[in-house]
């Protein structure tokens, strides 16, 4: 714990700013107390008298505080009187000084941030469950905290901007959220941050800035090779040098991400209705189904988002034309190009009249809003996809209808929040497009209808099963005891009734299993991915954190938990008479 360099910085401030009203009202009492003692005074005999250096503090230190206990030891001369006069306004004039120099150190910034900043060390240092560390508060930011607060995980920002910092606070997270106001590429902010402590589970970059993100990626690499570090990027040269600093290192970026998403909506349409509904979209249900056209399609800028789409529809045999306005990259060709704004005109030459789809990818909003409303005047049966650069334009967006709406701060949240929830969701996904499980159990659309009938409804909770993490399970395995999927989702309530929760993933060895079936044995060193209504899964951690739930549902037989019972129950069983 790093509380000592926090200390020396702040004794170091306060030291600065009271060191001259401190020598002020050291030099006022010294004067004062010695003007005292030098001063000759009376006693009751009217013999001259000098009072004590202790009797001349006690007489400053009632007086400082508005107290009078009277003239003491003995009445005072005129010539005290006048010294009292003197010696009570300069002590007054010190302490308004001293007063306001205080007033002056608790409104410095660099005060306030090195408590500030003590205090976050102390509040991470006592963290005892795994968490993350989220550099850049942003809208991506944002987004993927909430995500992990509503998850369950507590969340460590590191923001620069003190707004951003202060709106943190302000907002009810269901899960523990603190932040501090710094640099992240200081290896020392990331340190104090919890990036040494065992509990850290990943770092996550998303400033705006991708060489910070860089930066900070590397300097968690270098200083924990153990610790998860994801980076949002979108530059070719950073990912080549991020590629190199090993597997624990993932680089998002939400163009490929997204472009790779639309060409497998465009092979099979239940891929999106089943993510909205896994990433808990509002009003999002499994029997939704968008289904984009394999048409030619138009695309209205051709920057990193346009050259990602364009690869990912000429994967599917897509045929596409791009209007572009700016310059293209170096080395960049494009066939069909029509240079320009996406105006009418121009759309009339990518020949709108007879597309099936159009995507306003520029990075502005309202040059995307624009093109969304001359596709609309030119072709209102057109499917469009509309990139939305900024999540607080979300109204308006959501107002314009179009077919697809693509956030690039909501795509690099939602991967992060899989990536860190539900590792085992890539998994899923991958061998759901495989010929194995297509061939095997009818792939996507069979899955799909299998968690509509078990789980339905909206907003379902992902969670992850490791049978080695402290808990009944190992305890029971341990025993001897053989435990299957199917036991564990039996009701508590009624163990012949299954809870609302089926098994997604189960990593079993070096093989996944997707959709694993209930009989399958649990062993220890399993992790499964299970999907189920918020109710459901509450009830499955209350099983799996309760050693006689367990039990009784694996045996229906339900022990006594009382050490009396279970020594009467013994007895009993070895008299051969039933309890």
């Amino acid at each position: 714990m790093r509380n000592s360099p926090k200390s020396s910085r702040i004794t170091f401030i306060i030291l600065r700013y009271m060191r001259r009203p401190v020598i002020v009202l050291i030099t006022v009492y010294a004067a004062s107390m010695l003007g005292w003692v030098l001063i000759p005074g009376q006693d009751a005999q009217g013999n001259p008298a000098h009072m004590s250096f202790f009797h001349a503090f006690y007489f400053l230190a009632y007086t400082v505080t508005t107290t009078g206990f009277g003239e003491l030891p003995q009445t005072y001369t005129e010539a005290q009187r006048m010294w009292g006069i003197v010696s009570l306004y300069a002590g007054v004039i010190a302490w308004f000084y001293a007063l306001g120099s205080i007033v002056r150190l608790v409104q410095n910034q660099e005060f306030q941030r090195s408590l500030a900043e003590r205090r976050f060390v102390k509040e991470v240092s006592r963290l005892s469950e795994p968490f993350c560390i989220v550099c850049g508060f942003g809208n991506t930011g944002a987004l993927l905290t909430r995500g992990l607060s509503d998850s369950g995980m507590t969340v460590v920002v590191v923001e620069r901007n003190p707004e951003r910092v202060q709106t943190l606070f302000l907002r009810d997270y269901r899960a523990q959220v603190t932040g501090l106001c710094a640099d992240a590429r200081i290896p020392e902010h990331l340190i104090e941050a919890g990036l040494l402590n065992p509990h850290c589970k990943a770092v996550v970059a998303l400033t705006q800035q991708e060489e910070v993100n860089l930066k900070i990626a590397v300097t968690a690499s270098l200083l924990n090779k153990d610790v998860l570090v994801m980076v949002q990027s979108t530059s070719e040269d950073f990912e080549e040098i991020l590629a190199t600093l090993g597997n624990n290192v993932h680089i998002i970026d939400p163009f490929q991400t997204y472009a790779k998403y639309l060409a497998a909506i465009i092979e099979n349409p239940a891929i999106h209705s089943l993510n909205q509904w896994l990433a808990g979209t509002p009003g999002a249900t499994l029997d939704q189904r968008t289904c984009p056209p394999k048409g030619k399609w138009i695309l209205c800028g051709f920057g990193r988002m346009g050259q990602w789409i364009r690869k990912s529809l000429q994967s599917q045999g897509v045929a596409t034309v791009v209007i572009e306005s700016g310059p293209l990259a170096q080395d960049t060709q494009v066939d069909g190009l029509i240079p320009g704004r996406a105006s009418q005109e121009n759309l009339l030459k990518a020949d709108i009249e007879h597309t099936s789809g159009i995507v306003a990818g520029t990075d502005s909003d309202s040059e995307n809003l624009s093109i969304l409303l001359n596709t609309r005047a030119l072709n209102p049966d057109i499917f469009t996809l509309v990139r939305q650069n900024r999540y607080r334009n979300l109204e308006v967006f959501q107002a314009a209808r179009a077919d697809f709406i693509m956030v690039p701060s909501l795509v690099s949240a939602r991967r992060i929040l899989f990536l860190l929830v539900a590792p085992l969701l890539k998994t899923f996904f991958e061998t759901l497009h495989g010929p194995t499980f297509l061939a095997r159990d009818g792939g996507l659309n069979a899955a799909v209808d299998i968690l509509s009938r078990t789980v339905g409804g909206t907003q379902p909770r992902l969670w992850t099963l490791d049978t080695t993490a402290p808990g009944a399970l190992p305890r029971v395995m341990r025993d001897g005891k053989a435990i299957v999927l199917g036991d564990v989702l039996r009701d508590p309530e009624d163990r012949n009734r299954r809870l609302a929760c089926l098994p997604l993933v189960m990593e079993s060895g070096q093989e996944p299993v997707v959709m694993p079936a209930l009989t399958t044995a649990l062993r220890p060193g399993d992790r499964v991915l299970f999907c189920g209504t918020p109710h459901a899964v509450r009830l499955l951690e209350a099983t799996l954190n309760n050693e006689y739930t367990l039990r009784y549902l694996i045996t229906g037989v339900d022990e006594p938990r009382g050490y009396v019972m279970r020594w009467l129950t013994r007895k009993f069983a070895a008299q051969g008479t039933p309890a």
